[in-house]
């Protein structure tokens, strides 16, 4: 059985909106007398929009109407109706995603595509979407090797760091390409970034809006910037600004680092010499520049990424329709539930014990939350092939811990298993919360840090569960 559908992508970012249509083609590999185990067997990008600067009013709203007619007419360019696209996904991701009325665009944008997984991406997920989008996860499994990604974007720098396929940290810095704009034909400086007028007086730098700027006037500030982004993955002394330019947190210094690769907007001026340097109106091409010629690529082994500028624009949500039955534990008040984000926890994550898993999870459970808030997430676990009763209860009570920040605000509780113990992990789970707590268990499914997840109503007199996986193709 081979199908096709159309799938589009569309990123709200801090500087640019674009929009990317892929056609997907579908093969069921499972043989004739197993469930169904559909799977992509090919991607192709059919249209790549025009890249507009994402349009904003007085700086804090962003402009609805003007991104609804720039997809319109990106539809028209690309022959291609509304009505047959069939899935995808928009994410609002840097710092328009803390825009006042980011909410609202994200159901505005609800009519663009068959079925949307919908996401306003904090910094953490922005960083794991950008990551795998540049190809830095896929290299790192390919060569058992660490990766750090740098997304550098118009006003933070998301890193994400994979080894051997393991997403093992994310870090976000308000380091990026417009964090000081200009007019491009002037030169006349009319923005500076806050937390870059704070450098510049300490520094007491002669820079300050209104002037016209120089490659040179500004060179203090983009050392200040590349020796901060250096300092993310150990080199060199920290500088005294790093703590500053931390949006959120920084990477673990625990390891060494081996590979680094670049996305964003800024990353597509590393290899170009720009003869003009603010053709763009911002500080991005210097940026770039500067990073090249950095210690970042004399120290460390820097690979080519699969996208840049394009790398956090989600292609599709591809539909895995699988079932989870026969070994689940499940609350059905709760369901259905749609578009829950996974976190999938690392191979070395599993092998801990109960106190560190749990201090593991209420970590990376952080990355999911947005300005303070929680939502739901669904823990994606390999788990043991046959795992002894104190295993079960360990880790059962290793979740409850670390979801404890979201069981006080009685958000439902969901877990995934590869492996077939579901009903036993989900009984002990039921021991260790309160009383009526609603939760899920499921087991026999495969996700990903990245995927969003739908589960549905029972079927089959309760005994089975419809799962959808919605893996974020990045192409």
């Amino acid at each position: 059985m081979t199908e096709s559908m159309l799938s589009v992508g569309i990123d709200l970012g801090t500087s640019t909106t674009q929009m990317v249509i892929s056609k997907l083609t579908m093969n069921n590999m499972a043989s004739a007398f197993t469930i169904p185990r559909i799977e992509i067997t090919k991607k192709e990008v059919i249209f790549r929009s025009d890249i507009i600067f994402t349009p904003l009013k007085e700086h804090k709203i962003i402009d609805v109407e003007a991104i609804k007619t720039f997809l319109d007419a990106q539809y028209v360019k690309s022959n291609i109706k509304k009505q047959e696209i069939q899935i995808g996904a928009v994410i609002i991701t840097g710092e328009t995603a803390r825009k006042d009325n980011s909410s609202s665009v994200l159901q505005a944008m609800s009519g663009y595509a068959g079925d949307f997984v919908v996401a306003t991406a904090g910094p953490d997920l922005e960083s794991i979407i950008a990551g795998k989008g540049a190809g830095a996860q896929t290299y790192s499994k390919e060569h058992h090797t660490s990766v750090v990604n740098f997304d550098i974007g118009g006003g933070t720098t998301n890193l994400a760091l994979f080894d051997d396929d393991d997403l093992l940290d994310t870090a976000c810095f308000d380091i990026g390409g417009r964090l000081i704009r200009l007019d491009p034909k002037t030169r006349v400086i009319h923005y500076i970034a806050p937390k870059l007028k704070e450098i510049i007086a300490k520094e007491q730098w002669q820079i300050k809006e209104g002037m016209v700027a120089t490659a040179s006037l500004l060179t203090p500030v983009i050392q200040v910037l590349v020796s901060v982004l250096e300092n993310c993955v150990g080199i060199g002394e920290e500088n005294p600004y790093y703590s500053l330019l931390i949006t959120n947190k920084g990477l673990k210094r625990d390891r060494d680092i081996e590979c680094l690769s670049f996305s964003g907007g800024v990353a597509d001026c590393l290899q170009e010499e720009q003869l003009d340097p603010f053709k763009y109106g911002d500080i991005g091409c210097l940026l770039g520049q500067a990073i090249a010629v950095s210690r970042l690529f004399q120290e460390k082994k820097v690979i080519p990424s699969i996208e840049t500028i394009r790398a956090t624009v989600v292609g599709a949500g591809s539909h895995t329709t699988k079932v989870s039955g026969s070994t689940i534990t499940y609350d059905a008040q709760i369901l259905p539930v749609k578009n829950v984000p996974v976190l999938k926890l690392a191979k070395v994550d599993e092998t801990a014990d109960a106190e560190t898993l749990a201090s593991v999870i209420q970590e990376k459970v952080e990355w999911f939350t947005i300005d303070n808030e929680y939502q739901m997430v669904a823990l994606g676990l390999i788990g043991k092939k046959s795992p002894t009763f104190q295993e079960i209860i360990d880790l059962a009570k290793a979740i409850v811990d670390g979801f404890t920040k979201q069981i006080a605000q009685k958000a439902p509780l969901i877990v995934i298993v590869q492996e077939d113990n579901a009903k036993s992990l989900g009984q002990s789970l039921f021991s260790y919360l309160p009383e009526n707590y609603p939760f899920v268990c499921l087991d026999g499914i495969q996700v990903e840090n990245g995927d969003y997840i739908d589960i549905g109503k029972p079927i089959i007199n309760g005994s089975v569960l419809p799962v959808v996986v919605k893996t974020l193709v990045f192409e």
